[in-house]
């Protein structure tokens, strides 16, 4: 599996349209994503999948309105329960061959939310589109397919994944029932080219997927990781946090992961709605092709986190994008895009 900051053909993302993500702040949400595909379009192409043709009307209409560049953008009516492309849409990978593969992992609601049939389907429909070859992973017990998201997923490009306990070790959420460390990691091994995966505890307050690492722990470079990391020991978060970064810390001893580079972002103050805790992390950026664009909160560490992710990337332009609103569906930037990556140059390394 390709690191995120290589090289991509595509951005995928899909329209919003399930008004109970986001109750009473729907008509707010399309216009985020206006800006979305705005900033992303003149870093490389859009993709969008549209629930259906009144979605895909609406959804020209706010791209308009923002001046997206169209030629960088394409609309596809495909139907979804929710937008959240990066756990529902196919992981990509590179074969042998040095071909663009998608793995179209099961999926399940997040094992929580009774409606995930729809999007279940979008892998299916994301090959069409491509015409990129889809596999689907099975467990070798029982040769049923494996259920995982994107979210919960996060990888250096050279055999390094980090990953939470609490998203697959636990009794809550459980995805696939029997699985334990040892059979994900032949799992992650197999099918996404993983040597060596690093386990961390806790995802962040609020997470209703119950741990993805895309809100705690991120690479940037093959040997950088950025963990947010709560300082106040009366948040939540603190301990959680201070927990990740230990275990990134002793990982990084080891000779078969480290030395890395650890690097604290901080967590924006407590986002709340409806007296509801929401998962805000600065964590979530989406790094593009020469872009990052990173998730903002009103809130005076958004600068820290910015000039933080633009010291350690400077061959990135790094831009903030308002997500009060977005996070109120429990997700940002990273949560609702997936990445295409464009196909390695022939004869180079894979």
């Amino acid at each position: 599996m390709p690191a995120e900051w290589e090289p991509h053909k595509a951005t995928w993302i899909s329209w919003p349209h399930h008004e109970p993500d986001w109750p009473g702040k729907l008509g707010a949400i399309p216009w985020a994503y206006a800006e979305i595909a705005r900033v992303l379009a003149d870093h490389e192409a859009v993709e969008i999948l549209c629930h259906n043709r009144d979605v895909l009307e609406a959804a020209r209409v706010a791209l308009g309105a923002h001046d997206v560049r169209r030629d960088r953008v394409t609309l596809y009516e495909g139907a979804t329960d929710r937008v959240w492309l990066r756990d529902s849409a196919p992981t990509s990978v590179i074969d042998g061959r040095g071909d663009v593969v998608l793995l179209n992992w099961a999926f399940s609601g997040w094992a929580k939310y009774p409606n995930w049939r729809q999007d279940a389907g979008v892998g299916p429909v994301i090959a069409r589109l491509t015409g990129l070859p889809r596999e689907e992973p099975r467990r070798a017990d029982t040769n049923e397919r494996i259920v995982l998201e994107g979210g919960g997923i996060e990888v250096n490009g050279q055999g390094l994944l980090l990953v939470t306990e609490e998203w697959l070790l636990t009794d809550v959420q459980v995805r696939n029932p029997g699985l334990g460390r040892a059979d994900y990691e032949r799992i992650f091994q197999e099918w996404l080219g993983v040597r060596r995966t690093i386990w961390l505890g806790e995802g962040c307050v609020g997470d209703d997927t119950h741990g993805h690492i895309d809100d705690v722990a991120r690479f940037v470079n093959v040997g950088t990781v950025v963990v947010a990391v709560e300082e106040d020991p009366k948040d939540e978060n603190h301990a959680r946090s201070m927990d990740n970064l230990r275990r990134l810390e002793a990982a990084s001893r080891q000779a078969d992961v480290g030395p890395l580079r650890i690097v604290r972002l901080p967590f924006p103050r407590p986002v709340m709605m409806n007296g509801e805790r929401l998962p805000a992390s600065y964590a979530n950026f989406y790094v593009a092709n020469g872009l990052v664009m990173v998730p903002t909160f009103n809130d005076p560490n958004d600068r820290v986190a910015l000039n933080t992710l633009a010291d350690l990337m400077p061959a990135h332009r790094i831009v903030g994008i308002h997500a009060v609103d977005l996070v109120w569906g429990l997700g940002t930037l990273h949560c609702l895009t997936q990445q295409e990556p464009a196909p390695p140059q022939r004869g180079a390394m894979v």
